[in-house]
């Protein structure tokens, strides 16, 4: 997508942001589930970890919209959300692919 058309529609670069945020999401989903299956306490210790994480990312978000942490306007807000939640996502790819 070019620099022009990313100015002239803003959504069309957040859509194409959230289709690949979902696509990692859905290798950490793969990654996760192949941990929790094998069981014993690593997949236990996951799927803890799995519920905390969730609750704790959206707890951080919540506040983040309170004190104005997403911007001002609704595209800031949805890229800031993704932003937030890719962060996430990633640190979760990156250690459950060493494993």
């Amino acid at each position: 997508m070019s620099p022009l058309s990313r100015r002239l529609n803003p959504w069309a670069a957040l859509g194409w942001s959230a289709w690949s945020l979902g696509l990692e999401a859905s290798t950490v989903i793969g990654l996760r589930t192949l941990k929790i299956a094998a069981g014993g306490p690593a997949g236990e210790a996951e799927a803890h970890r799995m519920v905390a994480e969730k609750i704790d990312a959206g707890l951080a978000l919540q506040t983040m919209a309170l004190s104005g942490g997403l911007g001002f306007t609704p595209q800031d807000a949805a890229s800031r959300t993704l932003t937030h939640y890719r962060r996430k996502v990633r640190a979760n790819r990156r250690r459950l692919s060493k494993a």
